[in-house]
């Protein structure tokens, strides 16, 4: 069951939740909360994977619970889709460029998509989990999404895939920050120049007299000419790298002369999104027609993306090839945080399984147990832990329960998974039987 977050008294606003969940009521169930204390302290318990956050609801301070979420992002990731008053409000929250928001709509806009957001959410479910949270992070991906000419389709599928890639060790936190940028600009030609052919002078005409984009946008989706235009997002996301298309059903364009361009004019109000793009990813190429961009990024190798503030004040220990962190037997019950390189886990001097930084902990066993190591544990190659002693930990706990919360859940899922495994192999046993 995956848990939506209603910060909101907005009446419209949480029936308009209430009523889209009910669709699917074995699969999302909405709290709903009007306190921003409550709000925080939900968001650190629960670790709520979709938060609706409404800004119109005047008694919830709606820039501390995201701050709340900012200062923690390892713990606190999720999509945020961001209820607004008016589309200045919506400008005002875009410019901030939150890569934890993958919706923001006025409130009318809300009560017509938000049904869509959350078919949309339940289709792709293999992309909706904390940080740790998974059965298997970093699997192959490959798929696309196929949509018109909105806006907030573009936002949404964006933050999306690019919040999935830095979630699952692909990415650095930075470099989020750059793709983002970059799938931004590449879709928001596709939808403005290619498919509602809005050129570089009515958009500049447009801009000048202070006008709003999306009002231009959804002015030009209604005629029957652009109507029917999608455009698709097809991506094939590996373990060491990941290759992205996007596809509009426009006429194209000149994009040699443009690819040719080296340097990126920030004076320009617009036009610069393939130059800026040139610089953040790999490969980026064109089809014949100009309709069809290509590009790729290299994935992070055994790195972990993102490290909790909270742990960054403790001592980081890097290890060569074949060095010990710990042998089976010994009283030890610090804790490890993996930030990279591959570890190999020794019990009864047989190798059982290699931990990397998607394993976020080493000696979580006897940490939880104050029990002697169950395992040696040696680096494989050039690795880096970081030690928590496990006093500190527990005080951190103390300060930040949402850490022991999380810790739990993520060992309850890793047995939840050997259960499921014991169980096939029984099955598979019993059918060979």
């Amino acid at each position: 069951m995956r848990k939506v977050l209603t910060a909101s008294s907005n009446q419209t606003v949480i029936n308009t939740v209430k009523n889209a969940c009910e669709l699917y009521p074995s699969f999302f169930t909405t709290d709903i909360f009007d306190s921003t204390e409550e709000i925080i302290r939900y968001i650190d318990y629960e670790l709520p994977e979709i938060k609706v956050i409404d800004f119109t609801s005047e008694n919830i301070d709606c820039e501390k619970i995201l701050q709340n979420i900012a200062d923690d992002t390892w713990l606190h990731y999720g999509g945020v889709i961001a209820v607004c008053q008016n589309h200045k409000q919506i400008e005002e929250l875009e410019h901030r460029k939150n890569p934890n928001i993958l919706a923001i709509q006025t409130i009318i806009d809300f009560q017509n998509h938000f049904v869509r957001i959350l078919r949309i959410l339940y289709q792709n479910q293999r992309f909706l989990f904390n940080r740790g949270m998974r059965d298997i992070i970093g699997s192959e991906e490959s798929g696309s999404f196929i949509f018109g000419n909105d806006s907030m389709d573009s936002l949404f599928y964006t933050n999306f895939l690019v919040n999935y890639l830095y979630n699952t060790n692909r990415i650095t936190d930075e470099e989020r920050f750059s793709l983002q940028m970059t799938f931004s600009e590449l879709v928001t030609n596709a939808l403005e120049h290619g498919n509602l052919e809005i050129d570089y002078d009515t958009k500049t005409e447009w801009l000048g007299k202070g006008g709003n984009m999306i009002e231009l946008i959804q002015e030009r989706a209604k005629d029957p000419h652009y109507a029917k235009r999608r455009i698709k997002i097809s991506y094939d996301i590996g373990t060491t790298s990941s290759k992205f298309t996007i596809a509009d059903d426009g006429n194209g364009f000149d994009w040699r002369s443009h690819m040719a361009k080296s340097e990126v004019d920030d004076t320009m109000l617009h036009g610069r999104g393939i130059s800026l793009s040139k610089s953040v990813v790999q490969s980026l190429t064109y089809n014949e027609k100009g309709n069809e961009v290509t590009f790729s990024i290299a994935n992070l190798k055994n790195t972990s993306s993102a490290v909790p503030g909270k742990m960054t004040q403790f001592e980081t220990i890097e290890y060569k090839d074949k060095q010990v962190v710990c042998r089976e037997g010994e009283y030890s019950n610090d804790l490890f945080f993996i930030l990279s390189g591959r570890f190999a886990v020794y019990a009864n001097k047989k190798l059982a399984t290699v931990l990397t930084p998607n394993d976020l902990f080493i000696g979580e066993m006897a940490f939880l147990l104050n029990d002697r190591r169950t395992a040696t544990i040696l680096a494989v190659g050039d690795c880096r832990l970081i030690r928590i002693p496990k006093a500190d930990f527990l005080l951190m706990i103390r300060k930040n329960p949402h850490y022991g919360i999380f810790l739990s859940k993520m060992l309850a899922q890793r047995l939840l998974r050997q259960t499921n495994q014991t169980i096939e192999l029984k099955k598979q046993l019993g059918e060979k039987a």
